[in-house]
């Protein structure tokens, strides 16, 4: 079973309290990256693993998707999701990904936010997500970058120069990564770039677009604390799809 941080109550509120989660999809700087990796969602039928406080799952069934499926390990985050949600189209249930079973070509869409680098088995994942989706079906999905999680102790250092760099260590060395954020010993793993792109082309995916997340010009302008977030990448945006049958 993966570890089910987000229930423990202090890690729980100091997340309840990022932007993102306080102002939704608006306070992800990420989310137009994500949105033009998105299929048209008209009459689609949508997993959302890791689906949190809903906040995707409620814009995707507002984007015209018939059904959203919500998961996530935490009681507490589904509790919040459901006392959210008020559209019959979106059912939440509590769901472990390290041993989900969806339906066979169940969904058209696949989608996950910062949730794959806390499972094991990310190949197990993957070709459980290739069986549930139809043919031609998407996976669109976010994570922390490699080069984020790699180092024993990520967090910024100041070099010779005085410039702000995250340090990057261990890179090959794949596996636990715990750190501390809101709570000690957070766990989390560390896979490579080039091992997430081939474990999903292994199971079956094409990949169609792949993206090493940085802030735009104006988004720096109206919130100048991301420009930190040009010295590295912090997150991975991929998306891929179910190879056709022949």
């Amino acid at each position: 079973m993966a570890q089910n941080i987000y229930d423990n109550p202090g890690f729980f509120a100091g997340y309840s309290r990022l932007p993102r989660q306080v102002r939704g999809l608006d306070g992800a700087p990420e989310w137009p990256a994500i949105q033009a990796l998105l299929p048209a969602l008209t009459g689609k039928r949508v997993a959302d693993l890791g689906c949190g406080f809903g906040w995707t799952s409620r814009w995707m069934q507002a984007q015209g998707a018939v059904s959203v499926l919500g998961l996530d390990l935490s009681q507490r985050m589904i509790a919040r999701a459901k006392a959210d949600t008020a559209e019959p189209a979106i059912e939440y249930r509590i769901a472990d990904l390290e041993t989900l079973e969806l339906p066979a070509a169940a969904f058209d869409l696949v989608y996950s936010a910062l949730t794959f680098h806390y499972v094991e088995d990310f190949r197990g994942l993957t070709r459980m997500i290739h069986k549930a989706l139809v043919p031609g079906g998407d996976l669109v999905f976010t994570a922390e970058h490699p080069i984020f999680m790699a180092a024993a102790h990520p967090h910024w250092i100041t070099d010779e120069d005085g410039r702000k760099t995250w340090p990057l260590n261990g890179y090959s060395l794949e596996g636990e990564r715990r750190t501390d954020w809101f709570a000690k010993g957070v766990l989390k793993y560390h896979r490579t770039l080039s091992t997430t792109l081939n474990t999903l082309i292994d199971a079956g995916f094409e990949l169609r677009r792949v993206e090493e997340f940085a802030p735009t010009r104006e988004q720096i302008e109206q919130l100048p604390e991301l420009a930190e977030e040009l010295e590295r990448p912090m997150m991975l945006l991929v998306s891929a799809r179910k190879r056709e049958t022949r």
